[in-house]
């Protein structure tokens, strides 16, 4: 059964090419690592809460932009066996492939598909 990771979080606007560069770097390790796909989204319509919402959520501040990603995997096992393999990855060390974000407010988590449609 499909396993996926999704994460969010806030980012500088002025980031937004570190972001990018970032992201390419983790889908190529992510992709060896057996992932199936990755997919990383510059938020460009996401709407503020009074009680929650996805800038509360991370604490957004106002030069910052919410982005949304996510990681498809076969299984949770090829992920486990897979994220292992990643966070030991000399590329992805913070001296080699720095965050441009701060990863304290980053959100993640990890999720069995029961339904999915199209791609």
């Amino acid at each position: 059964m499909k396993y996926v990771d999704g994460f969010l979080a806030a980012v500088p606007k002025e980031n937004r090419d570190k972001f990018i560069e970032h992201s390419k770097a983790c889908t190529e390790v992510l992709m060896n690592c057996g992932a199936l796909s990755v997919v990383d989204c510059w938020g460009d319509d996401v709407p503020d809460g009074k009680v929650t919402s996805m800038p509360l959520a991370v604490q957004k501040k106002d030069d910052e932009v919410i982005v949304f990603s996510w990681i498809t995997w076969p299984s949770k096992a090829i992920r486990d066996e897979g994220m292992k393999k990643f966070v030991e990855d000399p590329a992805m060390t913070p001296e080699n492939n720095p965050m441009p974000f701060d990863g304290k407010r980053l959100i993640y988590g990890g999720f069995e598909v029961v339904h999915s449609h199209g791609d």
